[in-house]
């Protein structure tokens, strides 16, 4: 029997967090949904409780740091992890993305979607992967946030602890042979990186492949 758990890392999203469980929780599938506080000074925390899921606190700043606490507290064979600032507008996400690891087609599931901006996707991690990785599939959004896999399959790959944490689960997954779906959602809507933010997001990517080709140090 197959159990889904979801995991929501969350800083500092009081204006998206309450709906973005509102969404999970649209799912003909049953989920355990739990919010991971990464660190906010505001109302996410606050807001996760009044959705009564469960929510833990992650004192290391970074989404990977996050995403490594949630997956301790995962209690499903199956996660899927998805962003606390995202507008969705697909019935249910979580049946479109867990339903391949159910019906054992894939191991792992990344999201395709259509939205303004990605930049760092179509300036860095795109080319880099074309440079780099000639030989893997050419994924439409590499640097996705929603994505799902068999808790077993996560437990075997090390979490960036940055911005290079989605690029680098993909590759690891792909160097673990692990069959790979990426599934089409529709229309998001997130927060975009301010101009300031994209030099350290750019480089957190850059430093996740190029770890993974060998390129410079792992450690």
């Amino acid at each position: 029997m197959n159990n889904v758990s979801v995991i929501i890392p969350a800083y500092n999203e009081e204006k998206t967090i309450g709906q973005v469980i509102d969404k999970v929780r649209e799912s003909k599938i049953n989920t355990e949904i739990i919010v991971v506080n990464n660190c906010s000074t505001d109302k996410t925390e606050t807001i996760a409780k009044q959705k009564n899921v469960k929510t833990v606190y992650c004192g290391n700043k970074g989404k990977g740091y996050a995403m490594e606490e949630g997956l301790k507290h995962a209690t499903g064979n199956i996660v899927m992890f998805i962003d606390g600032d995202l507008g969705i507008y697909i019935d249910d996400i979580i049946s479109l993305m867990v339903n391949p690891i159910i019906e054992e087609k894939a191991g792992f599931t990344k999201s395709a979607f259509s939205r303004e901006g990605g930049r760092v996707t179509e300036l860095v991690a795109k080319p880099l992967l074309e440079l780099l990785f000639p030989n893997i599939n050419n994924f439409e959004q590499p640097l996705s946030g929603i994505i799902a896999g068999t808790k077993e399959a996560f437990d075997k790959i090390k979490f960036e602890k940055d911005y290079g944490v989605d690029i680098g689960i993909l590759l690891d997954m792909i160097n673990n042979k692990v069959k790979i779906e990426e599934i089409y959602i529709g229309r998001i809507d997130n927060n975009s990186q301010s101009w300031q933010s994209l030099p350290k997001m750019a480089k957190e990517v850059a430093s996740a492949i190029l770890k993974r080709a060998n390129v410079i140090s792992k450690d």
